[in-house]
């Protein structure tokens, strides 16, 4: 039998890489330095991070400064520059990991399925033909080929950083 090791996961498990009751990832990351939160860039209006519990290598997520739950609430600069953001993190993702697919969505409330619901953020997110395989339809369980760390550092340049 072959093991799969996982030690990033033990944060995760612990609640260790989870803002603190009451307080909200976004702005948390807003706050710190951007190597903590793993922000790769930020704008006059937005921040773009990586997603701490990704779904694929490269799963990042776009969040206004502004602790807003809905798009309407945004100002009009916060919502071009997101969808100019989602471009660059496109094109970004395209050159550096070359992946089949991207997809770009957000979840608006809880009951849409919003993680954080009370901050809305856009996830851009590559994907490959057959990445959804037998150890996340069968085992529940994702298997990534590098670390937050290494992504970071692999992304961290291409947003000028």
């Amino acid at each position: 039998m072959e093991h799969l090791w996982t030690p990033w996961r033990s944060t995760y498990v612990a609640g260790t890489d989870r803002p603190q009751e009451g307080q909200c990832l976004f702005c948390v990351a807003a706050a710190r330095p951007d190597a903590e939160n793993y922000v790769l860039h930020r704008g006059q209006c937005n921040l773009v991070m990586l997603n701490l519990f990704p779904y694929t290598s490269g799963h990042l997520m776009i969040a206004p400064f502004a602790h807003v739950s809905r798009l309407q609430a945004m100002e009009q600069a916060a919502r071009i520059e997101m969808m100019d953001l989602a471009c660059q993190c496109e094109r970004i993702l395209e050159s550096v990991y070359h992946p089949d697919g991207l997809n770009l969505g957000m979840n608006l409330g809880e009951a849409a399925g919003a993680g954080i619901a009370g901050h809305l953020h856009l996830h851009v997110l590559p994907r490959w033909t057959g990445d959804a395989n037998f150890m996340t339809t069968v085992g529940h369980t994702r298997v990534m080929p590098e670390s937050i760390a290494q992504t970071y550092e692999k992304l961290r340049p291409a947003f000028g950083g």
